[in-house]
């Protein structure tokens, strides 16, 4: 780990208020403050998707084991904390690629025979699916929410995220959900943001995309109401709770079903 270079998973952590962080993540986090004023409420929206959406899987769809891949660093609202209130069975496994995310979800896991985590990299969906931990504590013959929230966008479209889902998907069984959230254009600002990425983090640029091009990621899965929306816009809790304009979080969300 290099603590001069920033990782979008400290990044994402100061602008969730979090404090696992170095100063270049909070270097970089100001200047895209400095670019996009809602930086840090876009941050807790799509955090909140996230808390929705596992609840929904939890407490509606039966699911009672979890893939979240891209996990980050653990802050309020996780996804083995969410599970616990519908169902303390519940088994979840937590990926990132991220050294210190990777370190404070070991130790805030530590005892938990229920959930762990996986230090791996989403372009490698055979390590993650093979990975002993992962293969201990998923069944692949039951349902599985596979989580894969803000973080398909820094995969490049030459590092083909189609093929990833395509393979990360194949071995789920019929009930299974997939939740994705990913950055779409916004004109003003997108491209000044991407720039920011490209110089200083380390895992690279975010690679925004069209809502046909999201859409597309859910090949294979039935798209569940309200479809593929903005954040905000997805079953909010409670359902008033909407901004005036959610076009201005600029990312969009979805949850699928695979028959």
């Amino acid at each position: 780990m290099d603590p001069s270079r920033a990782s979008v998973a400290r990044v994402y952590d100061y602008l969730l208020g979090g404090a696992h962080n170095f100063s270049a993540d909070r270097d970089i986090a100001r200047t895209l403050e400095a670019i996009e004023p809602q930086a840090r409420a876009i941050a807790a929206a799509n955090r909140a998707f996230l808390v929705r959406a596992v609840r929904f899987l939890a407490a509606e769809a039966g699911v009672r084991q979890f893939l979240d891949i891209g996990s980050g660093i653990p802050t309020q609202g996780n996804v083995h904390e969410i599970v616990r209130g519908t169902a303390p069975e519940a088994r979840v496994v937590y990926v990132d690629r991220d050294p210190v995310a990777v370190a404070h979800s070991t130790a805030l896991l530590d005892g938990d025979p229920n959930a762990a985590v996986v230090q791996a990299d989403l372009t490698r969906p055979a390590d993650i699916l093979g990975h002993p931990t992962v293969r201990k504590m998923i069944d692949f013959d039951e349902p599985v929410g596979l989580l894969l929230v803000a973080v398909l966008h820094f995969i490049t479209d030459e590092q083909d995220p189609g093929g990833v889902l395509a393979e990360l998907t194949a071995p789920l069984a019929p009930g299974s959900h997939l939740a994705v959230s990913h950055g779409t254009h916004k004109q003003e600002t997108g491209e000044a943001v991407t720039k920011v990425y490209r110089q200083a983090v380390a895992q690279g640029e975010p690679t925004l995309r069209t809502a046909e091009e999201i859409g597309a990621f859910f090949t294979g899965f039935d798209l569940l109401d309200p479809g593929l929306v903005h954040g905000p816009l997805w079953r909010p809790d409670p359902p008033g709770d909407v901004p005036d304009d959610p076009s201005r979080f600029w990312f969009l969300v979805g949850v699928g079903r695979k028959p």
